[in-house]
This record gives structure tokens, sequence and C-alpha cells, in this order.
């Protein structure tokens, strides 16, 4: 994918394949419209405006192929920025080969998984991090994962960066002037101005470092780990959360011995509920497994659902519980069931929890407060971040390349505090630079590029 012939015009098929009602193929170059003329019995493509749809036939020396739509796209106009023309046919596998085959014989070449949204960033339609949020979108699977791809396709939080690379970029080619002028010991770059310049981007730097926390669990899921004691009522809670039996329920304790996993949406962002073993002294060398599971799972989750029995558990147990439950900054919601075998005086009982550590109680066999409980579930993870307008990284390589600038800018701080010579100040800014833009492209390397399209299916 390194090696980028932009001269070629290749094509795929753009819709998932397998039998359906309509098919898409889309050829993109320079030779797009004239390909597709040569096979298409209609009006003549070449003559056509841009954005305007033809009916038409596929032809195939003389035999019909099908019956189609030609919607053409003229450069720059276009996904590509290249000449496009996108044929809608019927989705028979058989007709789509066919139609791919022909095109490809008339010149056209196959494409590489993600090589249009490729040409999109090289043609300087999108930048890098827009070219990224495009896989996104198409892998949201839920309405707040969609509105974080659609807000980074859109620009966010790279136009933001480009402003701030560009301010960093005019203070840097001071440093380098005076580099030139070193020998007469001038300063062109006020280093006040600097230092607030750089304060300012580290503190946008850092915002963005702390939202990948809510971006990564909107992007991939929350891990929900429901933990407790046997029959402390995790089973029945997942089923009351799911609104359907899938767990089995049983007064016998020691029920559940694998992890269950299911996903519930709550306000658009998916939590993957994990059911998991008793907390116990196993009875067995099963159980035991499951209760080893368990712990594993509340190490690798980012919600902590501790169930117990209101009923029959003591303030102290329950302490003792979370204490040894509980990582640091792992946020943890308490969950008191039963609550309809309480009597009033039990109701009010204080179980003097941990300050970062919710309660709430609930009856899960009776499904009382349960919308309550997932409101709680949903605040807990988002407390109050998720705005219309607001910027979050879900990109794992954003996450590295921010924390490395952020790393770098504290250097320039650090420089500035404790005067160092221009050529280690212009050194550090160089690598801030560096790392700023590699998130939008900036700087890019063929095995980053290579790295990043392969990931994308086929026709985009």
């Amino acid at each position: 994918m390194s090696q980028i012939v932009k001269e070629d015009t290749i094509v795929a098929l753009a819709t998932p394949g397998g039998v359906g009602a309509i098919a898409v193929i889309r050829l993109s170059g320079p030779d797009a419209i004239v390909i597709a003329n040569s096979v298409f019995k209609g009006k003549d493509l070449a003559r056509q405006a841009s954005h305007t749809i033809h009916f038409g036939n596929i032809v195939d020396e003389d035999v019909i192929l099908d019956e189609v739509l030609a919607s053409i796209f003229i450069a720059p106009k276009s996904y590509t920025r290249e000449n496009v023309v996108e044929f809608s046919c019927h989705a028979s596998p058989y007709i789509i080969t066919s139609i791919i085959k022909l095109l490809i014989k008339k010149g056209a070449r196959a494409a590489k998984p993600g090589e249009f949204t490729l040409r999109a960033f090289i043609n300087g339609q999108l930048d890098l991090s827009q070219a990224e949020a495009v896989a996104d979108l198409i892998a949201s699977n839920s309405k707040a994962s969609q509105q974080v791809a659609m807000q980074q396709l859109r620009g966010g939080y790279s136009s933001e960066l480009k402003s701030l690379r560009e301010q960093l970029v005019n203070f840097a080619s001071l440093i380098e002037l005076e580099l030139d002028f070193s020998e007469e010991d001038v300063e062109f770059a006020n280093r006040s101005q600097l230092q607030q310049l750089i304060i300012d981007i580290s503190r946008t730097v850092g915002k963005l470092i702390q939202s990948f926390e809510l971006g990564n669990a909107i992007k991939s899921g929350v891990n929900t780990v429901i933990a407790g004691r046997p029959n402390a009522g995790k089973s029945t809670l997942l089923n009351a959360l799911l609104n359907e039996e899938r767990a089995i329920v049983s007064e016998i304790a020691g029920t559940t011995r694998d992890t269950i996993e299911e996903v519930l949406n709550i306000n658009g962002i998916n939590f993957r509920l994990i059911d998991t073993a008793g907390l116990r002294e196993a009875t067995d060398t099963i159980e035991a497994i499951g209760v080893e599971k368990t712990l594993e799972k509340i190490s690798q989750s980012a919600l902590l659902l501790y169930v117990f029995d209101a009923a029959t558990l003591t303030p102290a147990d329950v302490q003792r519980d979370i204490k040894s439950l509980v990582k640091d900054g792992l946020p943890v919601l308490a969950i008191a069931n039963k609550i309809d075998l309480l009597t009033e005086n039990l109701l009010q009982t204080s179980f003097d929890l941990p300050a970062n550590v919710d309660t709430i109680a609930v009856s899960a066999r009776e499904k009382q407060h349960i919308d309550q409980l997932k409101q709680a579930i949903y605040d807990k993870t988002v407390h109050g971040q998720l705005a219309g307008d607001e910027t979050l990284v879900t990109n794992i390589r954003h996450l590295e390349a921010l924390q490395k600038t952020y790393d770098a800018l504290e250097r320039v701080l650090h420089g500035i505090d404790n005067p160092i010579t221009s050529d280690f100040l212009a050194l550090d800014i160089k690598q801030a630079l560096h790392y700023l833009g590699e998130i939008t492209g900036v700087v890019t390397t063929d095995d980053l590029l290579d790295n990043i399209f392969s990931k994308f299916c086929i026709g985009k």
C-alpha cells in the first residue's frame, strides 16, 4: 500500500458482499469515467455533469450483465478528490463479480483495504485523524460512538491542534533565527510569550489525554463487572437490567461458575455487563476457577457493580468486601439488593462506605429502582463529560502521540524556567511539533499509513 500509483484507477465493491437488493461498485482515479463509459450503454458519461445519476446497462461484448445507475463525481468534488463513478447494480454475487472483472479488464485495478480513504488523505480531502474516524464511524455500534466518530470526522480536535501547532511553529522559527545569530547573543522569541503559549498548549493536550478514558469507553464499550457474595442476587440483577431471563437464578449458592457477558445500552453508551461467580471460599475445583475468573475480570473492569444482600450483610461485611475487591481509581457502585425483604429500620441502615463509592438500593427480583440504577451506572461513567461539542480522544495512537507531546512541552517549560541554550530549546519544540503532526498526518511514514489503512475494509 505504501507505494501508491496515483495515476491508476482502482475499483472495489463499496457495500457488504452477499445476496441483497442493491450493491455499489466504486471506481476512483483519472480514468474512472473513461473506463466506466466503455462498459456503460446509456448516456455518454464523459459529457455529463458532476453529481448526476444516469440509468443504463453494463454490457460485455454485447451481453447485458445488468441494469444499473451510474453516479458521477468529477474531480476534485468527490470523496477521493479524483474522478469517481459508482455503479448501483443488483446485489447478485455473480453480477458483482462479473462487473468488477470487466472493469479490471478495461484498465482498472482492484483496490486494497482502505485505499479510497487513503487517497482522500493523500489528496488533502481528510487529515489522518479524520481518515481514522471513517473506520470508527463504520464500526460504531451505539449512538454515542457514532456521535464521537462523526465529530472527529468533521474536524474534531484536529482543527484545534492545527491552530496550536501553527502558533508553535512561529515561535520555533524565531528560535531557529536566534541560532543563526548565536554569536550576537540576541533573542527574537519572547520567552514570556513562549512560556504562556506552551502552558496553553499543555493545558489543551492534558485535557485531551484525560478524555481518552471516556472516549475509549464510548468507542469500545464499558467493561462492567457484577460481583459479590453468593446469593447476593447478581444474576437476578443482570436479568432485571436486561429485562430478560439471561442468567440462571437459583437459591443454591454457587450457581454461577463461569462469567456471563451481555451488552446493555444506556443513553447511547454500551456497557458490557459481566456476571461473575460468587466470592467465597470455593467448595470444589470448578467453583475455585470461577472465583479466580471473577477477580481477574474485576482487575480488567472499568466499573464495578458490587451487589450485596442488604437483609443479611452488616456494614462491616460490606466495607470488608469492598476493601478487598477495589483497586485504586476503579469506579464502584455498591448495590444494596433485596430491599423488598427489609424492615423500615434496616432500610435506613448506613453502610458508611468510602466517599468514592456510591450506594443505591434496589430489589432485583421485584425490579424496584432498576431505572435509577441504570442512570447511576451511566452517571458513574460519564459524570457530566459528554456534551454535544465535547472533544474526546478515542484512538490509542493519538493518545500516545499526545502523551509524547505533553512530555516534550514539559521539557520546553523546564528549559525556559532554567535557561538553556536556544539549540536545546529548539530541539524540544521540534519534538512537540513532530508528535502533534503525527496525529493529523503532517508527519507520516509509509509504515504508519500501512498500519492504519490496512485495517479498513476493501471498498472504503
